[in-house]
């Protein structure tokens, strides 16, 4: 089963998707506003017996979607995590004992199938396909041995960056990751429950149908555990926090010369398992 936020007839609402289309649960359960407060409450499984007994009230095609957790407190990402994604960079360096971490600002991403926005600012718009864990259980110092069982479950992202502006400042990538709508996540959450394991994941980035990045998680510096186990170290993770789990390599700032984004191009972030997040690309109208 796949959890969601959307857009229907005027209103934003969350559900379940299923083969007999979406179920609105927002209006079966008026208690919880939005799907983060149910992650909240610990609501999930009742969610999902729940929409397991309904017929769909609407057609996807007939949604817009939004990101799956529209508000979430944080949206922490994680750089060069992936093992060959060291070795791109080429500095000698060994492998990082301890995570690069930067966050990102909810009006930075949208929805699956909502385009993409190039700003009047630049022109290096560029694409990184990830896996993104949704937290669904509040916890503070949690021993990796316990981390899955803080999270709800699984969406993508492309954390969309421009390049120029990641070097506009000499210790950080904040600027270059935050311009409005450049990134997106979606379409929807996946239960942690319906994987096995984590560590056999394929992650497939592809522009205009060309595969540009493609990489399992088996070779993740860092595995999803690690990371929550870490990051709850120092900040306190609660239900609708997303962590973005690194890209691999082939991004477009790597070619020779450079590949990124232009308007009318198609990018496509695929996971088994998880599904596949589409957003076209467009330049953002600017000041008259």
């Amino acid at each position: 089963m796949k959890f969601l936020s959307f857009a229907f007839e005027g209103a934003p609402r969350f559900g379940a998707i299923l083969d007999g289309g979406i179920i609105d649960l927002g209006r079966r359960l008026p208690e919880y506003p939005s799907l983060g407060a149910m992650l909240a409450a610990r609501a999930l499984d009742r969610a999902r017996k729940l929409a397991e007994s309904l017929p769909g009230d609407c057609d996807p095609a007939t949604v817009t979607f939004l990101p799956p957790i529209p508000e979430p407190g944080k949206i922490v990402c994680i750089g060069v995590n992936y093992a060959n994604r060291n070795e791109e960079y080429a500095d000698g360096k060994p492998a990082p004992a301890y995570p690069s971490v930067f966050l990102r600002t909810p009006e930075s991403v949208t929805g699956h199938l909502q385009p993409l926005l190039r700003p009047p600012e630049s022109e290096q718009l560029d694409y990184e396909g990830e896996i993104v864990l949704v937290i669904g259980k509040a916890g503070r110092r949690i021993p990796e041995s316990q981390a899955r069982d803080h999270i709800a479950g699984l969406t993508l992202m492309n954390e969309g960056t421009l390049r120029d502006w990641t070097r506009h400042g000499r210790f950080n990538v904040t600027q270059g990751k935050n311009f409005e709508r450049s990134g997106s996540i979606g379409p929807w959450m996946v239960p942690t429950d319906e994987f096995d394991r984590f560590d056999h994941l394929q992650l497939t980035t592809r522009v205009n149908g060309e595969v540009r990045q493609s990489d399992s998680t088996e070779n993740l510096h860092f595995p999803f555990e690690r990371l929550v186990s870490y990051l709850s170290t120092f900040m306190p993770l609660k239900p609708g926090d997303l962590i973005s789990t690194g890209t691999p390599i082939g991004a477009g700032a790597r070619f020779d010369p450079p590949r990124y984004l232009r308007p009318g191009d198609l990018v496509k972030v695929e996971v088994p398992g998880i599904g596949v997040l589409e957003n076209g690309v467009e330049d953002e109208v600017g000041p008259d």
